[in-house]
């Protein structure tokens, strides 16, 4: 495995690892049963949305800040605070189903004590990889870190939904148990880890100037820019996951079990993509791979939106996850190694805002298109406006499309200066 991955062969970088895919597995089980339990007792789709809005909000109001604290103080500690208040908040959860509470206020706060141990840990625990391993190492690493978010994103639910079959209040006690061997894991990365970088962000006064200063980094580095925003607006407007329940029950006829591997197959997709990378990693003419995979993600969609096969559906939207995979590594290598290590929690921050953000309002598109042009027209255009991006994409950003070598990226030399400046 370490010939495959030879950043697992890092300590610190090990220990990272398990805390991250704990977390990520622990928060993917209670998005998942939160929302089953308060639907098992109100049976009201309205709840199921108060639940995605109570876990996005403070995400979308914390993680600014969250990236500046992720700058100024060591990692590792955010992230094991983040992940030990997480605990109380499964704990909590288990209180209250042990004690049969069917009122979904309870649920609901609870719900928003997730979404803060999100937005508090993610922007340190996504700053930490490249600072853990050798600059030659980071695009392996950047790898694992998309492996371990894939992976829980398979496992968590299908483990949260079998110990939920077998007891609900267990599944929130395995999801503390995970959150606090996440926090253990990560105190246990060196504590030199980012200290620099933590003495460079201190120096600035903590103001609205720093706390922004992810933004600003991102406005005058365009390679960054341009492979976030390029992410943002192919799932924007390439999603189709919103629309999966009307195609599994409309046009493939295969009912909540094939809606389930419907939903999974990205997922499966991605982690094929990511055993293929550790294998052949992209190391030359990065630009261009990334805007020919973001454009097959396109294809791979209006392929998906034409389909009447069950199994050509399914093979649709594996390889869409595998392509996606492609192109979430290249980006989030792309931004690790163009960001100084002292902006690194507050771009991250950014980077999860621009994500989030896609997928939620992903999911708003997809569903007003299907209302005003109908869902075949709202898939397979998505999936052609996606393409139509990638193709059009080089003329806005040529720097980014001309990247070779990744591992060549160097962050601008007055981006750390102009950084520390303050207001």
């Amino acid at each position: 495995m370490r010939r495959l991955a030879p950043a697992l062969a890092v300590r610190d970088f090990r220990m990272w690892f398990g805390a991250s895919f704990a977390m990520s597995v622990a928060l993917q089980m209670l998005e998942v049963i939160i929302g089953w339990s308060v639907y098992s007792h109100q049976h009201s789709a309205l709840d199921l949305g108060w639940i995605g809005l109570a876990e996005f909000i403070p995400l979308f109001v914390l993680a600014l800040p969250a990236g500046h604290i992720a700058d100024r103080f060591p990692r590792q500690r955010v992230l094991a605070t983040a992940t030990f208040l997480g605990s109380g908040v499964a704990l909590g959860l288990a209180a209250i189903t042990a004690a049969g509470v069917h009122a979904p206020t309870p649920y609901f706060a609870l719900a928003l004590g997730a979404g803060v141990t999100m937005a508090i840990g993610s922007p340190a625990s996504r700053a930490m990889p490249p600072v853990l391993v050798g600059r030659d190492l980071i695009p392996n690493a950047m790898v694992l870190r998309s492996f371990a978010g894939q992976g829980a994103g398979i496992i968590g639910p299908a483990v949260g939904g079998l110990v939920y079959a077998l007891s609900p209040t267990a599944v929130y006690l395995l999801a503390a148990v995970a959150l606090l061997v996440s926090t253990a894991l990560a105190l246990l990365i060196g504590p030199g880890v980012g200290a620099q970088a933590g003495v460079e962000a201190r120096r600035q006064a903590a103001s609205l100037r720093s706390v922004l200063e992810g933004l600003r980094f991102l406005r005058r580095t365009p390679i960054v820019l341009g492979a976030i925003l390029l992410d943002l607006f192919a799932v924007l407007f390439g999603g189709a996951v919103a629309l999966l329940p009307i195609f599994a029950a409309h046009y493939l006829h295969v009912g909540a079990v094939g809606l389930g591997a419907l939903r999974a197959a990205p997922a499966v997709g991605a982690i094929f993509g990511a055993l293929f990378m550790l294998r052949r990693p992209v190391s030359r003419h990065a630009g261009r791979v990334l805007l020919g995979v973001v454009a097959a993600f396109g294809l791979s969609i209006v392929v998906f939106g034409l389909s009447r096969n069950f199994e050509l559906s399914l093979a649709a939207l594996a390889a869409s996850g595998f392509v996606d995979m492609f192109s979430m590594n290249i980006r989030s290598t792309t931004s690790a190694l163009a960001t100084p290590d002292a902006l690194r929690g507050r771009v991250n921050a950014v980077e999860l805002v621009f994500i989030s953000a896609s997928n939620q309002l992903g999911a708003f598109e997809s569903g007003l298109a299907a209302t005003l042009f109908g869902t075949i027209t709202a898939v397979v255009g998505g999936g052609l406006l996606t393409v139509a991006i990638a193709a059009g994409w080089a003329g806005l950003f040529p720097q980014l499309a001309g990247v070779d070598r990744m591992t060549d990226l160097q962050h601008e030399s007055g981006a750390l200066a102009q950084a520390q400046a303050g207001p």
